[in-house]
């Protein structure tokens, strides 16, 4: 059983809509309507009527309603009454996991330099980028930090949240030095460019789609020049990518801040010569607009004046598009702030 689980049911059955719900809630339509039926699942019952529009709840979801709100307000209740004096002056971080492993500890150094330091704490990794941004949108956060590029749009309500651009990294197509192919051994550095004009079919590693680099790179594949891969490993930790590859498990797109190392001693070779493969991402942090004392506002101010901006970024220009496809990638939508 999952509170958020109760927060989707209750919510619909307020809307009585599937997507406008999933539109309340912060997440997709197929999102949502999974968690209802996972809820369903797990008490043994159908709850909402899906043959109907606007959806209706059955008799057993009329019954469960009062019993979910119920637990809804008790849970945030208890939340609240156990969070003691020490833990409510932690500020609470949802973060990708490269992020919070490969990013956010020298981040927060930087940031206590000249300063005296804030206490904070990484909440336990919720799985894919639209899972962790509703820890902010909950409230279970008081910042959200993640990648971010123009491929992927976060469902963010208007006028309640903003960001900071922190810094920036690079996902490029790499393989170890040499691997096996069809049968044949072969020299990685390259390997993307000769798949383009061979019949080779690559072994590829994967993020999944639910990652913020799995929804970036299928974007990329949309308007790039095919070619042949068979996915051979999925993983949405990029670390666990990584130890793949370096097996010479594939071609995989891995952040550069993760494997300076590894380019350097030729551990890990680039998989194309040609840089419009590579992809520019923005690293943000996220919080509510409303959400600006005490050691939340001073972490702000901090992260922003380490940053050198005083406002949000607005979104970069369309990247050039990958050799071989001639029309123009179209801007998508900036994320909401």
């Amino acid at each position: 059983m999952e509170l958020k689980w109760l927060e989707d049911f209750a919510a619909l059955a307020e809307t009585g809509s599937f997507s406008r719900a999933a539109e309340l809630r912060h997440v997709t339509q197929p999102a949502l309507s999974r968690r209802v039926r996972q809820l369903e699942n797990w008490l043994g019952t159908t709850l909402v009527s899906r043959a109907s529009l606007p959806a209706e709840l059955t008799r057993e979801g009329l019954r469960f309603l009062p019993q979910a709100r119920d637990m809804i307000r008790q849970l945030y209740g208890a939340r609240e009454a156990f969070r003691g004096d020490a833990a409510a002056k932690l500020v609470r971080f949802a973060a990708l996991h490269t992020l919070a492993v490969a990013f956010f500890p020298n981040w927060m150094a930087a940031l206590s330099l000249d300063a005296p330091p804030i206490r904070a704490a990484i909440l336990p990794d919720r799985g894919g980028i639209e899972a962790n941004l509703s820890a902010l949108v909950e409230g279970e956060a008081d910042f959200f930090l993640t990648y971010a590029h123009r491929y992927v749009s976060l469902r963010l309500e208007e006028g309640k949240f903003e960001f900071l651009k922190v810094s920036s990294d690079e996902a490029i197509p790499v393989t170890a030095r040499e691997l096996v192919v069809d049968g044949t051994k072969w020299v990685g550095e390259g390997l993307l460019d000769a798949a383009l004009t061979r019949p080779i079919v690559v072994p590829y590693a994967t993020y999944g789609d639910d990652s913020f680099f799995g929804q970036v790179l299928r974007r990329l594949f949309d308007v790039s020049p095919p070619f042949q891969r068979v996915t051979v490993h999925q993983n949405a930790i990029a670390h666990g990518l990584k130890a793949v590859v370096l097996a010479g498990g594939g071609l995989c797109w891995l952040p550069r801040s993760l494997i300076r190392t590894e380019l350097a001693t030729g551990a890990l070779v680039p998989a194309s010569r040609d840089a419009r493969w590579n992809l520019d991402i923005d690293i943000r942090l996220y919080r509510h607009m409303d959400e600006g004392g005490g050691d939340v506002g001073r972490l702000w101010d901090r992260a922003r004046r380490n940053a050198n901006t005083g406002a949000p970024d607005a979104p970069s220009p369309a990247a050039t598009p990958p050799p071989g496809r001639q029309e123009s990638v179209r801007e998508q939508p900036a994320d909401k702030k």
